[in-house]
């Protein structure tokens, strides 16, 4: 295995640029500064894109990269850094590859031996979860659900069973369809709706999914982000797992009372039915 510092030594290096998700002024210093030293600047949309970089007085030919022509695309820049050519990736808004463009992408250019750097920034996801108030521990980022509704419905009833925090984008004309569906598939749920992140009319709103169901959809403009609560219903262990539990602490020397009280603890199950099931699994009374 081959190791070489992402800075150090001749490799070609791809850099992948998170670009504002609203205000233009979360543009970081550094990504201005690896643009500014790039020879060309392949991009999600070229219309976009020249807009952000006309704004920092920024001028570098660019190469359209998008949903569409990804593959092809790939082959060109890859050949251009191949070439020595300096070449960085952004897409509209966020990270490359976070519900864009940009992971067949990476896939070919590390595939192809290229080393591969991200110019960090805003990203939409992490900003709502953030705000949200729901829990930030353990989280779940789904991005955009299906569009047929039955592979949406589908979809949620995965993920209905999942304890982290739920986190999905959405496109404003399906907003109020997409909630109907969660509320119905997921239970009645704590959710923050955001809107608009860091632009001038950004909003959070927060209640229960079905609350936010009934919100007046010609008021929700803008891409929007649904942080929805985990499953908050305690799973119920099963004997079989408490058996596994006592069988591990017994093989790891401990004695059966002293096994019973160690997996009642861990596995905050009640130590008059471990200990039943330890009598019946391994018919000791020790």
């Amino acid at each position: 295995m081959e190791r070489e510092l992402n800075f150090v030594g001749n490799s070609p290096l791809l850099y992948l640029i998170a670009t504002p998700i609203g205000n233009l002024s979360e543009f970081s210093p550094r990504a201005i500064e690896i643009i500014g030293e790039a020879d060309y600047v392949a991009c999600e949309d070229t219309r976009n894109s020249a807009s952000l970089l006309s704004h920092y007085g920024l001028k570098k030919p660019t190469i359209s990269c998008h949903e569409h022509n990804e593959e092809e695309a790939a082959t060109q820049i890859i050949s251009l850094l191949k070439e020595g050519k300096k070449v960085v990736y952004m897409s509209d808004a966020g990270y490359p590859g976070i519900s864009d463009p940009g992971e067949r992408l990476v896939k070919r250019a590390t595939k192809e031996g290229i080393k591969v750097s991200v110019v960090s920034g805003p990203s939409a996801f992490i900003a709502a979860l953030v705000i949200s108030g729901l829990p930030t521990s353990h989280f779940h980022f789904e991005g955009f659900l299906p569009v047929k509704e039955n592979e949406k419905v589908a979809r949620l009833n995965y993920l209905a069973k999942n304890e982290d925090t739920l986190i999905f984008y959405e496109a404003p004309h399906r907003i109020t369809k997409t909630l109907i569906t969660m509320a119905a598939t997921l239970g009645d749920r704590q959710a923050t709706l955001t809107r608009e992140l860091t632009k001038a009319h950004e909003e959070v709103i927060r209640g229960s999914l079905a609350e936010l169901a009934l919100l007046n959809e010609d008021t929700l403009k803008g891409e929007m982000v649904i942080v929805v609560e985990g499953n908050k219903a305690k799973t119920e262990i099963d004997d079989q797992t408490i058996a596994f539990a006592l069988k591990d602490q017994l093989e790891y020397g401990r004695k059966g009372k002293e096994a019973v009280l160690a997996v009642s603890e861990a596995l905050q199950v009640k130590k008059n039915r471990v200990y039943e099931i330890y009598l019946k699994t391994f018919g000791k009374g020790n």
